[in-house]
């Protein structure tokens, strides 16, 4: 029976600490309801201003650089690289699509365009510039953007920072076309600084893992090679 009663008590010890703590809730509410009322109002216009400007503002923003884009991808399938990136007059060119939409996915991409379009034209510090403003997380293309950015810095004889960037698009997606691909880049270029040991594990990697790539077809005889190197150092 005692044992009984002390657990009530304990009971009603706890239904009470819990009534005073929403006591004192409802008192700071009360105190500052003027505070919060306007809490309130400002997470309301901030929510509704986003939703606004998605609709109203970023929609139509996205179907006008949808429009543009389309005359400009047009022109870089021609090869005609100029007017893809300079727009013929009439039609806007990747340049302003990327300047005057760049809170597009346009806008975006645009910057991709110009990345692989400087590369042509030799341009590979504009090219550098372009890609490092594009962002993507899809399957193909972002590591690609990656990958030319590998190129971009080796044409500029900056080895480092060439095998860094292929070392990224490899690893960016782990799929049997871009991720050796990059691979074996990066296992060229190691060669080309003299680190022959880890042109090998790059070697190796393709061969353990991506075995159905086009790369694999002929690993082995990359990897003999960067052994043979190895071994005379």
């Amino acid at each position: 029976m005692a044992k009984k009663t002390e657990q009530t008590d304990k009971a009603e010890e706890r239904i009470h600490a819990v009534e005073e703590a929403l006591g004192k809730g409802e008192h700071f509410i009360e105190k500052n309801k003027n505070l919060l009322f306007y809490i309130l109002i400002g997470i309301l216009v901030i929510v509704g201003g986003y939703l606004g400007y998605r609709k109203f503002i970023l929609g139509p923003k996205e179907r006008d650089a949808q429009a543009a884009m389309w005359t400009a991808e047009r022109y870089f399938e021609k090869d005609s690289l100029n007017l893809a990136m300079n727009g013929d007059g009439t039609n806007l060119g990747f340049v302003d699509i990327a300047s005057q939409y760049s809170s597009t996915k346009s806008g975006n991409l645009a910057h991709y365009y110009l990345g692989v379009i400087y590369m042509k034209k030799g341009e590979f510090q504009n090219a550098i510039d372009n890609l490092e403003d594009f962002k993507s997380d899809d399957m193909i293309i972002g590591p690609m953007a990656k990958g030319l950015l590998g190129d971009a810095y080796l044409e500029l004889g900056d080895m480092d920072k060439a095998i860094k960037f292929y070392l990224e698009a490899a690893n960016k997606k782990n799929n049997d076309f871009t991720a050796p691909m990059y691979f074996m880049r990066a296992g060229l270029t190691y060669e080309l600084k003299g680190d022959y040991s880890s042109a090998l594990a790059q070697y190796e990697k393709i061969k353990k893992d991506y075995v159905k790539s086009f790369e694999a077809r002929e690993i082995d005889k990359y990897i003999a090679r960067a052994k043979a190197l190895t071994a005379t150092k």
